[in-house]
């Protein structure tokens, strides 16, 4: 029904548990760093409104 247990059947099963952690890593990290880029690009544009008081210009 199964196949046989090898080495190899081992040491693909390691690599492959190893390859999804590492993608699972990866995606935590990518999304951790686009998180973080969209609230700095949402405090600089509220920064920017900051500069709008008609009555401070001359």
């Amino acid at each position: 029904m199964y196949p046989p247990k090898s080495k190899t059947y081992f040491s693909e099963v390691l690599f492959m548990a190893f390859f999804n952690s590492a993608v699972g890593v990866l995606q935590t990290l990518v999304v951790a760093l686009g998180a973080g880029l969209g609230i700095w690009g949402a405090i600089n544009l509220l920064e920017g409104y900051g500069n709008d008081n008609r009555a401070m210009r001359s």
